[in-house]
């Protein structure tokens, strides 16, 4: 039995810890499970990179909310962990934990170091993650760089390869100069900076100051460029500037000359309505060099630093060279004009820096030519919420680039690719000999196939993060090649279509798209049936969390003032989807129900002790089974709105009905009785409140569940299974009690008003009331009425018609009106108040002699009993 306090210090840890060491949540991989039952989860692995913060606490929580539910509403569930430990994030970390440069290392070496760290952070951050009672499947915790995940992710390579949906090309692709390694359009995003608009003058070449104008004028932000000019151009139709089309300009400083041309996507609007495409400085200049068959000329390096194309400037970084630059047109009398301005620019999402655009040879996959079909697949799925597709849509229809998978960097999956050194055909590994290295392992030929030689480069670059996390379930599935039978199969086909993936709404055009491109183009099919977008934590002004800004709430310091579960009520307070601030009351709220529903445990224990009561032979009284059939119909609601992830419906909807119908209802009435149908409703509807708050409130529900109910010959007494945990009990499902629910909810109000005139009157709740009228019809709860409220005589009047009247008690004015509008005469208008001497019609008032209309005045109303005793008010019962 519950005793003393609730004490989540005590209890939660325990709980945490017995249910990892006890594997509570383990899937069997042994008994065969049937795939229209189980219940499987694509979880998102977490970067290696830091600490919790309030973002996984509550994107942890969510995912528990459904795998809770789904494994005692379905059966078995599939919910395991991941860590995305390869790419740019654990390779950052590892060099700042290390204070060193992967550069400076053998490939392995760097990589051996980056799985030491990795391996102290994912500790961490496991034991942080299990602090939470989230119910993973610890046993199903892979790292996106263990072997059998490179291996996975190789295969992918190689069926991409062979399906012709991969290729290697030498063209510009986004390059990030502070990582020094090609990255995808999917890494960027806009950043809006400060910036200058530099108006230079271009000569123009062969002018004789008739015909042609000797200059023009360019306005550039990124003077740094003009080394790297190869044409000029106007809009077809800029009347004012045609006749330069044609001739050709020289660029300033570097005295190289450029042609003219004529092209539409020139914005007129923009600068002097003139522009310099530069190999490259953005999109239009890549349209243009590849439309227009322009010169290369590469001024900017893989490091952001300038080339011996930028002449006296090379070796400047870019922003260096660009104030340089400035200052010597300045000189020149070439710069004419200079005016600040903000700007959009394209930054890397890793690490802030503006992206260049370089030519090199990189890996992509094909995506450009099946837009419309990856829209149309990511149709098939059921998104909560269904808001959330148009991001999705947006993203696929504003793809500008394939996939570009490759990247140069030491943490990552290598490419399972040697090139012959002769004539460069590709030459790729054998499945079975998954995974591999070519920087350490043997191509699988001795001979290029194309030509015969013998000699072979081994590809250096390594697959892009996201290439390897977009195949998470085909990872969690098993998904491997079975050489012997020459085709693809699955350790655990009966997980795969995934039931649901859960993630956040900033990395739907990462994580989702990539990998609903992925697996369906290895299975044909869509990944999972359901997503499932959560938004993100702001703080209590709605302003996004930032260390910069001093506003971010750390979890550990949450955790050490409240309760766990108090922080899973809070996460259960908004909409899927929306981003919503963090609120402390909200904390507050969910510690006073835990104690709510720990305090009420303990009055029915004491009301309805072991032995449990059976369903007495003559059977429940009316209260009992309106009660019964209410929480009939509330098990039927939380259901659907579990089953909807409506998680803050269910939450507000179950803690109210607990609270009042329950709690300040049913049980204030069950104190005043001493008899088995009560004791027996009492157990039925306590036992199914336990289970329908278990999702929500993990820790204080298990500990309830197993102070009173875990022992097995009770458990199955009571229908609930042989379980210790209330997490592997099944989800209430209706009793099918009927009932006169209405009447049911009118008795009760009548109780209750006339428990507040006892308490009011200072009457002990044992005194006798002579006589109450009831004005509703709560026929079948006489009874209940009177022996819980020791009422002598009761009338019941079904048809409500209550003889009470509403009189007029007082009439307000408006004096700040009436003042000033009627000076004098107020005093007669109160006068005639006073003595009733006045006319009330609609929304008018005749005293005095004059006439008040409706804003000038306030009727006070009042509702009178016509008979002998007090009036009470019960909702809409009248006693």
């Amino acid at each position: 039995m519950p005793s003393g306090e609730y004490d989540p210090d005590a209890v939660e840890p325990r709980w945490q810890r017995r249910w990892v060491d006890e594997e509570t949540y383990a899937y069997s991989d042994d008994d065969p499970v049937d795939p229209n039952t189980v219940f499987s989860i694509d979880t998102p692995p977490p970067t290696v990179s830091g600490s919790l913060h309030m973002g996984h606490l509550y994107g942890f929580t969510l995912q528990d909310f459904v795998a809770r539910f789904e494994r005692m509403n379905g059966g078995e569930t599939f919910f395991p962990f991941g860590y995305d430990d390869n790419g740019i994030a654990s390779e950052r970390l590892t060099e700042d934990e290390l204070d060193i440069r992967h550069q400076d290392f053998e490939r392995r070496e760097f990589q051996a170091k980056c799985r030491e760290v990795c391996a102290d952070y994912e500790q961490q951050f496991t034991e942080n993650v299990q602090s939470l009672g989230v119910s993973v499947d610890w046993d199903h915790t892979y790292q996106t760089i263990e072997p059998r995940v490179q291996r996975v992710s190789q295969l992918s390579f190689l069926d991409l390869y062979e399906q012709g949906r991969e290729y290697r090309e030498k063209a510009p692709a986004i390059w990030c100069p502070e990582c020094e390694t090609a990255i995808s359009q999917v890494e960027t995003e806009d950043d809006e900076q400060a910036s200058h608009f530099n108006d230079i003058a271009f000569p123009v070449v062969g002018s004789d100051g008739d015909d042609l104008p000797a200059e023009f004028v360019i306005s550039t932000t990124r003077p740094e460029l003009l080394p790297a000019c190869v044409a000029v151009f106007v809009h077809p139709d800029d009347d004012e500037n045609q006749a330069l089309v044609g001739e050709s300009a020289e660029v300033p400083l570097f005295g190289h000359e450029v042609p003219i041309i004529a092209d539409e996507r020139v914005d007129m609007e923009t600068g002097s309505g003139i522009v310099m495409c530069c190999t490259f400085g953005d999109q239009n200049d890549i349209e243009w060099y590849q439309v227009h068959d322009l010169d290369l000329r590469v001024a900017i390096d893989e490091s952001g630093h300038m080339t011996d194309l930028a002449e006296e400037y090379q070796g400047l970084h870019a922003d260096e060279a660009g104030e340089a630059i400035v200052e010597d047109l300045d000189e020149t009398g070439a710069l004419l004009d200079r005016r600040d301005i903000t700007h959009t620019v394209n930054v890397h999402e890793r690490c802030g820096t503006s992206v260049e655009f370089l030519v090199t040879e990189q890996w992509y996959i094909e995506m450009l030519d099946k837009t419309d079909e990856y829209l149309d697949v990511g149709r098939e799925m059921e998104w909560s919420p269904e808001k959330m597709f148009t991001r999705y849509e947006h993203w696929v229809e504003g793809l500008q680039w394939d996939w570009l998978i490759s990247r140069q960097r030491s943490s990552g999956i290598p490419f399972p690719v040697w090139y012959c050194e002769d004539c460069g055909e590709v030459v790729v590994a054998e499945k079975a000999d998954l995974p591999v290295d070519p920087l350490s392992d043997a191509p699988p030929v001795d001979a290029c196939p194309e030509c015969g030689h013998d000699a072979f480069e081994p590809e250096d670059d390594v697959l892009d993060t996201w290439a390897t996390s977009s195949l998470t379930p085909l990872i969690n599935a098993g998904w491997d090649w079975d050489d012997e039978a020459g085709e693809f199969t699955m350790e655990r086909p009966e997980l795969y279509q995934f039931d649901l993936r859960p993630q956040g709404h900033d990395i739907i055009s990462f994580w989702l798209f990539h990998t609903l491109v992925k697996c369906y183009e290895h299975t044909g099919e869509v990944p999972f049936a359901e997503t499932m977008i959560n938004g993100h934590v702001l703080d209590e002004n709605r302003e996004k969390m930032s260390k910069s800004v001093g506003n971010v709430v750390e979890p550990e310091a949450v955790l050490e003032e409240f309760p766990v579960d108090a922080t899973r009520y809070w996460a259960a307070g908004t909409a899927v989807g929306d981003d919503f601030p963090f609120k402390e009351k909200d904390l507050r709220a969910g510690e006073k129900l835990i104690r709510k529903l720990w305090n009420a445990s303990k009055l029915v224990e004491s009301l309805a002790p072991k032995p449990f009561p059976t369903e007495p032979d003559d059977g429940l009284r009316e209260l009992d089974r309106w009660l019964l059939a209410k929480l009939d119909a509330e098990v039927e609601r939380l259901t659907e709105l579990l089953d909807d992830r409506a998680f803050s419906k269910a939450r507000d909807e179950l803690r109210s009905f607990f609270w009042n119908t329950f709690c300040d209802d049913y049980l204030e009435i069950a104190k005043q009785r001493e008899d088995d149908a009560a004791a027996y409703t009492l157990r039925t509807a306590h036992r199914r409140f336990l289970k329908l708050f278990a999702p929500l409130l993990a820790h204080v529900t298990e500990e309830l569940w197993h102070d009173m109910y875990a022992d097995a010959s009770d458990s199955i007494h009571l229908g609930d299974g042989a379980s210790d945990s209330i997490h592997l009990t099944d989800w209430p499902e209706p009793l099918g009690i009927e009932a006169d629910r209405d009447a049911g909810t009118a008795a009760t109000a009548v109780v209750g008003a006339l428990r507040k005139y006892k308490s009011e009157s200072q009457l002990p709740l044992t005194a006798a009331l002579d006589a109450v009228e009831v004005y509703a019809d709560v026929r079948g709860f006489e009874d209940d009425i009177t022996g819980v409220m020791h009422v002598d005589d009761l009338a019941v009047h079904p048809d409500g018609d209550a003889p009470v009247e509403t009189v007029i008690t007082g009439i307000d004015l408006d004096y700040a009106t009436v003042g000033p509008k009627y000076g004098d005469q107020v005093g007669d208008i109160e006068a005639g108040l006073a003595q009733d001497d006045y006319e009330l019609d609609g929304d008018e008032l005749r005293v005095a002699g004059v006439t008040l209309v409706d804003d000038e005045f306030a009727v006070e109303e009042e509702r009178q009993y016509q008979g002998e005793g007090a009036l009470l008010q019960a909702d809409d019962v009248v006693v």
